[in-house]
């Protein structure tokens, strides 16, 4: 138990939306410092609200921070010091379980399911689900398990970005025979996957069935390059990084591989297809949850890599 710090700052839902993503950018970002973003309220969806909790009384940087996260002027800022108790568990409160597909992910405080056919995770919030990332992390969960029971066998798979490291566990749940690597340009993701890898009894290693991390910016790294090329790459990033990497992307596929993309809202969808269309990938299947857009592709190939059933697979659209 300790005393505990919180920024709040009101704005519209765009805005806040905005500075949500920019914190997701933010390599260098306090990691002592959650935030969070939600609506003030069911009847007022629009307007939205940025919560900032650490563990310490706000210096001046902390609220440079914090305000250089929005493009323009940034809000007001009222700071209150919360009664003494676990701040970390008091960033954590509000944030539900996800329940997408073959899994259920939740935090230390939520139970498991517990149900035959559905793998549970534990991640820790304060490494886990920010607005935006809930929506998108749980839009490539239902993904990959549509993609599995569309019959893909998968044997060699790349979770680029990886931050926690669960779409990789997810991957290899669905796939526990595949060679599978994980990389995220931060440093400190090596310590925050190896930590949930062990919490969720997920082997790392090198041999298939079990999981590489790496530290690299994007596909550059020369042990992606020797593991490739791929039958699967996940990338649940960032527009813009999306764009950049779509060649590099489609580069490190097998004829007929596969890309599945996440982190852009729908309306970017158009930039990243198109510069993933001029990489010479094309769309199976798109899903949207929220704001938010998962794009399943495949590089074009006279003949497919693995045993799917043949023909081009329809679009899979969904709102949540």
């Amino acid at each position: 138990m300790s005393a505990s710090w919180k920024i709040t700052a009101y704005a519209p839902r765009p805005v806040i939306e905005a500075a949500l993503i920019a914190h997701e950018d933010a390599f260098d970002w306090d990691p002592e410092t959650i935030i969070s973003g939600s609506e003030i309220a069911e009847d007022r969806p629009e307007d939205w609200r940025l919560e900032a909790w650490m563990p310490r009384k706000p210096t001046h940087a902390d609220q440079a921070a914090l305000a250089a996260l929005f493009a323009g002027e940034a809000p007001p800022f009222e700071i209150e010091q919360l009664p003494e108790t676990d701040w970390l568990t008091l960033s954590q409160q509000g944030v539900e379980p996800i329940r997408a597909g073959a899994f259920h992910v939740h935090t230390p405080d939520h139970p498991a399911l517990g149900l035959t056919g559905v793998r549970d995770f534990v991640i820790p919030a304060s490494q886990a689900f920010g607005t935006g990332q809930h929506a998108t992390t749980a839009g490539c969960l239902a993904m990959l398990t549509h993609m599995k029971a569309r019959g893909l066998v998968i044997r060699n798979c790349a979770d680029i970005g990886t931050g926690t490291g669960l779409l990789a566990f997810a991957a290899l749940t669905l796939w526990p025979r595949a060679l599978a690597t994980a990389s995220d340009i931060d440093h400190v993701c090596a310590g925050v996957v190896a930590d949930n890898a062990a919490r969720n009894g997920v082997p790392i290693g090198a041999r298939p069935g079990e999981l590489t991390m790496l530290i690299a910016d994007g596909m550059d790294h020369p042990l992606l390059e020797a593991r490739g090329p791929y039958d699967l790459v996940i990338a649940n990033i960032l527009a813009g990084p999306l764009i950049d990497l779509a060649p590099d992307f489609a580069r490190h596929l097998v004829p007929g591989g596969h890309l599945l993309l996440a982190g852009l809202l729908e309306t970017q969808e158009a930039q990243v297809r198109a510069a993933c269309r001029r990489a010479g990938l094309r769309l199976a299947a798109r899903l949207v949850n929220g704001d938010w857009s998962i794009l399943w592709l495949r590089k074009r190939s006279g003949a497919a890599s693995h045993r799917s059933r043949p023909g081009q697979l329809p679009q899979w659209a969904h709102a949540w």
